[in-house]
């Protein structure tokens, strides 16, 4: 069993920053936490952000220069830093893991940015 929990979403004002977190507990034995997606309403789900097990990282360009993924492999946490927030950043956003083969998700957590 894996978990995947995604926290620290919320309300921001445009140019303002969050920073969201996703946590995978349970047997994370061969847990690979490796990517941010989100979700708009109405909308398909869309990568933001992936990281690889070298923490080389790749960007949507909607989020170059504005969104930073980054991992601390000791608390089996994968972080997304998001600055310069804007409408358009509106969604619920996902975290992924592979593990095995299989592809885990966590509940979401929703980013609204008012303009």
């Amino acid at each position: 069993q894996v978990q995947l929990v995604e926290s620290g979403g919320g309300l921001m004002q445009a140019w303002g920053s969050l920073r969201l977190s996703c946590q995978a507990s349970g047997d994370t034995a061969s847990i690979y936490v490796r990517a941010w997606y989100r979700q708009a309403s109405g909308k398909l789900r869309e990568l933001v952000a992936g990281i690889t097990s070298d923490s080389s990282a790749n960007y949507a360009d909607s989020v170059k220069g504005r969104f930073t993924i980054s991992r601390d492999n000791a608390k089996n946490t994968v972080y997304l830093q998001m600055n310069s927030l804007k409408p358009e950043d509106t969604a619920v956003y996902y975290c992924n893991a592979r593990k095995l083969g299989v592809l885990y998700w966590g509940q979401g957590t929703q980013v609204t940015v008012s303009s």
